[in-house]
């Protein structure tokens, strides 16, 4: 057990992915080599603060800031969407960084943050998650094909279509026609340390309502269930052009809450197929 007693931090959520958020830009608070055990104790539901992972705040030499995450099991994750996003208000109400547009450096490369600010506050943020890849390499996947789309992944007693992405962070996307009737308790933790996936991957069960719409439940990689998930959000409407299942601008719905639009202060999804750019936009919600 690390001793936290005295930490100091704040919560914040992004749609329901929820995170403590350490202030470490003008020193260490969490020795380097308990990082991986505090943020275990720290993400416990029953024992610590909770949450979906653990956001660091840390100086960057590339960057105006620089982005560290860990997940609930202690393993640092390249990146995560509502994360980012959590990290940018951070950031810019405690005048860290006091700039409508930053730079920020992460394990998958540096991102920038658009804020908009109305009235004084931080109300809008908008985040180029940059380069998408469906190569195979780049998941990483261990597979035959240069990209795995649409191809069977065999998992326990069931055979699913999955498409693979890499956001700066990989997923495996699966469309199926009743995202409800998923045991992704059972599925989720298999796929996600399947023998094809040698650093692991996200998981997403998706089901399409029409060509702008769609369904999702998500297992992350090193969280388990969670609410949301931005970068599960962004390749899964990546993955459901690519497959034509979906135009260009599409909602993904979660469970029962629609997280894709800005009235429900959730996250729109812009893809540019073309060169597989593309933009997180998220109303952000006061979460003090």
């Amino acid at each position: 057990m690390v001793d936290l007693k005295g930490l100091k931090f704040s919560k914040m959520h992004g749609i329901g992915n929820d995170f403590p958020i350490i202030d470490e830009s003008q020193g260490e608070q969490i020795p380097e080599a308990d990082k991986a055990e505090a943020c275990r104790q720290l993400c416990h539901r029953n024992f610590g603060v909770g949450g979906d992972g653990v956001l660091f705040v840390v100086p960057s030499e590339v960057a105006d800031i620089g982005y560290r995450m860990f997940n609930p099991d202690g393993s640092e994750a390249e990146m995560c969407g509502n994360g980012i996003r959590c990290f940018g208000d951070f950031v810019y109400r405690n005048k860290i960084v006091e700039k409508e547009t930053m730079t920020v450096e992460t394990k998958s490369g540096i991102k920038t943050i658009e804020i908009t600010v109305e009235d004084g506050e931080p109300v809008l943020f908008k985040v180029n998650m940059g380069k998408s890849t469906f190569k195979v390499p780049q998941i990483p996947m261990i597979a035959d094909s240069e990209e795995f789309v649409d191809g069977d992944l065999e998992v326990i007693d069931t055979t699913f279509k999955a498409t693979c992405v890499n956001v700066g962070n990989p997923h495996a996307i699966l469309f199926v026609d009743d995202v409800d009737a998923i045991d992704i308790d059972k599925y989720g933790p298999a796929i996600e340390c399947h023998e094809v996936f040698p650093e692991k991957i996200n998981v997403h069960f998706v089901e399409v309502i029409s060509k702008n719409e769609g369904k999702m439940r998500t297992w992350e990689r090193g969280a388990g269930v969670t609410l949301a998930c931005g970068t599960g959000a962004t390749s899964t409407a990546l993955a459901g052009v690519k497959l034509g299942l979906f135009d260009k601008k599409a909602n993904v719905l979660r469970k029962w809450e629609v997280i894709t639009s800005k009235e429900a202060g959730g996250t729109k999804i812009l893809p540019d197929v073309a060169d597989s750019t593309l933009n997180v936009m998220a109303q952000m919600k006061k979460s003090f």
